[in-house]
Parts: structure tokens; sequence; C-alpha cells
């Protein structure tokens, strides 16, 4: 089975979809839901902690489960099981069903892009693998711009329902796709048996390395500095800015245009720029960004597009570091790339969900605190950079 490098972008990506379409697409219905299930905003706000937690914990074992079966079943698995816990969302007679299924679908929803990532670095390394990761995010990209808008248009047609019977479709889709196009690139010789004991060894192994700590804070701090916007989206852009559930768009449109940015910067500069020289450019433009978003937040009143510019900012720079951020997370223990992947997601998505809950609703009283938020994932971000870059290091400036 072969598929053409093209062709594996686009599955691949389409598979790391999921995830962006399972929180974006439901965000502008969150007060339909609510007066459809007599819930509260707090009822609400934990079906998107519950999800994020479910996804971290099973982001743990996505990637050391296709370590031992192969990457096919996994995403495969993956696809079906998110079907089915879509079809539960779609037709939740209350808010405590509606949280079963989020659950259901936070532990499916990683499969695709925690094993997409080590299927890129089974078949390619050093540059070639830095542009197809690149390539990836771009075409991706485009989730987090749909996602909300659709979802928005859903609502006003046809009712939060119907978001969850389109992800229904959609997840059915690639579940098929990926059983018919998807190869395996991890031959039966290469994998390791499903061993317990050795797993744990191996978990522990790779939690308690300071460069593999480092450089996967370094991702998942940034990225968070990012996703309070999205854990606060209804009340940023409902309540600060004065928009409706069907001008989400005036937040995503933005970072997407972003991420594309910065994937694209990073694909055209690989090989010819060094790793450190990428992610530090990334971290000088998310450095300017939030100078600009937190000046802005304490100086003017909120409003559309000054309030949402600098996030656009921010996301290119995050997107032209994080590439080579997990090439370099992958290489420090290649025998075990999908666990590594899992590790990596688990500590992104893990803060991600603590955000959900905690932070994001502590901070979404202003703009000026949300802004201030996500200076400070930004600079503990660059902390963890620079620690790893300037301690001793087994992986090299590549």
């Amino acid at each position: 089975m072969s598929v053409s490098l093209q062709r594996m972008a686009l599955l691949l990506a389409a598979l790391s979809a999921i995830g962006p379409f399972a929180i974006d697409t439901y965000l502008p219905a969150f007060h339909a839901i609510g007066a459809a299930l007599h819930a509260s905003d707090d009822d609400l706000q934990w079906t998107l902690a519950i999800y994020m937690a479910t996804f971290a914990f099973m982001s743990l074992w996505h990637g050391a489960i296709s370590d031992c079966f192969g990457r096919r079943v996994v995403i495969i698995t993956g696809g079906v099981t998110f079907l089915l816990a879509s079809l539960i969302c779609a037709v939740a007679p209350s808010i405590e069903w509606l949280w079963f299924g989020r659950a259901l679908q936070g532990m499916a929803a990683g499969a695709g892009i925690i094993v997409g990532r080590a299927m890129i670095r089974d078949l390619f390394e050093g540059a070639q693998a830095q542009r197809l990761m690149s390539r990836v995010a771009t075409i991706f990209a485009l989730a987090p711009a749909i996602a909300p808008m659709l979802g928005g248009w859903i609502t006003f047609h046809a009712g939060w329902r119907a978001i969850f019977w389109f992800l229904v479709a959609f997840s059915g889709f690639l579940a098929w796709l990926s059983w018919k196009e998807i190869p395996e690139t991890l031959p039966p010789a290469a994998r390791k048996p499903l061993q317990i004991r050795e797993m744990l060894r191996a978990y522990l192994r790779i939690f308690s390395d300071r460069e593999f700590f480092l450089l996967s804070a370094a991702i998942a701090l940034t990225f968070n500095g990012f996703f309070v916007h999205i854990a606060a989206a209804p009340t940023f852009l409902i309540r600060h800015l004065g928009l409706t559930e069907t001008q989400f768009g005036w937040l995503f449109v933005p970072f997407v245009t972003g991420l594309v940015l910065g994937s694209t910067i990073s694909s055209r500069v690989a090989g010819r720029w060094s790793a450190h020289r990428t992610v530090r450019c990334g971290f000088i433009i998310m450095g300017v960004a939030v100078t600009l978003a937190v000046g802005h937040a304490a100086l003017f009143p909120p409003g559309v597009p000054a309030s949402v510019l600098p996030i656009g900012l921010y996301s290119t720079g995050m997107s032209l570091a994080a590439p080579s951020l997990m090439l370099l997370t992958l290489e420090l223990f290649p025998e075990r790339r999908g666990m590594v992947a899992s590790c990596q997601t688990f500590l992104q998505v893990g803060l991600n969900a603590v955000t959900a809950k905690a932070i994001a609703p502590w901070i979404w009283g202003s703009t000026l605190t949300l802004e201030l938020g996500m200076c400070v994932f930004f600079a503990l971000g660059l902390v963890c950079y620079a620690l790893w870059w300037q301690g001793p290091r087994s992986v090299g400036d590549a």
C-alpha cells in the first residue's frame, strides 16, 4: 500500500483536525446547549474540561499502543470510537449524558495527531521530516478557522445537536478513508512487545528525562498561551468584544492565518536554518505579540480587529517554532517515538484541561487579564527552552 507525500499530508492533517473540530465547532452553541439541557455555565465548562482530561489521559497510550501493534489499527480504532462518542453527544438527553459523550470523544480524538507524528518520523528524518510536519500543520491550521464558523452556522440553522451529527459524519468518513488509504509505517520487526512492566519503565525514563520535560514544557506552555483564548472564547468574544455566535471567526481566522504563515516559513527554512535559529525566531515573534496584546488591553478599550490581531501574530511565532521543537523531542528516544509523542501530548493537553476548568474562568474577567495570562505562559515556555539550550543536550542543533 502506497500513498503520495501530498496525500499523506492531507490525510494526517484531516485526522489531526478531529481534535480542533471537537473543541471549536460546539463553542458557539454553548448558550443553546445550556438552555436546552438546563445547564449552568459551570456545567458547560465541564464539557470542555472533561474532554481535555480524557484526551490527555489517552494520549499517554495511543503512541505506546501503536509502538506495539502498528500505526494503522490505532488510527482506525480511534476514528470509529470517536464516531460512536459523537452519536452519544448528538442524542444526549441531559448534561450528564453530554459529559459522558465528551469523555469518549476525548479518549479517541488524539489518536490521529499523536500517531501521525510518529508516522512522519517513521518515514522521514531531518529537513524532510520538518517539511512534512510543517505541511501537515499548514493544512491542519484550517480546522480552527472553519470549525467555529461552521458551528455557529449549524447552530443558527439546524440547532446544536446538528453539530454532533456533523462530527458523526466527519469521523466516519475519516475512519473509512484511513482504512482505505493510510499505510502501515511501522514494520512488525520494529514493534515493541506489549510488556506492561517494560512500558512503565519506559514511561518513567521519558518523564524523568530533563531534556524531554523542558522541550515538551516549552511546546505545551507556548500553545497554552493561545489556548486561554479558546477556553474563554464565548466570554472573550461575546461579552468583551460584543460579537455574536456567528462571528467567532474574528478570533479563529487571525489565529489560523498565523498558523499557516508560521508553518509555511518553517517548511521553507527547513535544511537552511538550524533548529535553534528557527525556534529562536518563533519566540521573538511571540514576544512581540504578547507585548502588543498586553499594551493594547492596558491602554485601549477592547474591540476588533485590534484585540485579536496580536493573537494572529502570536500563532505565527508558535507555529514557526513548534515543528522543530517536536522533532527535537522525538529524537530523544528514537526507539520509542510513539510513546514520546504520547507523553508530549499528555503534558500539553493536561495543561489545557487545567486551563479550561480553572485558569480561564479565573482570568477571563477582562481582556487585560487574559492577555497577561498569555504573556505568563509565553514567558514560562521561553524559560524552559532557554534552560534546555543552555544545559547538556543529547540532541544536536540540527
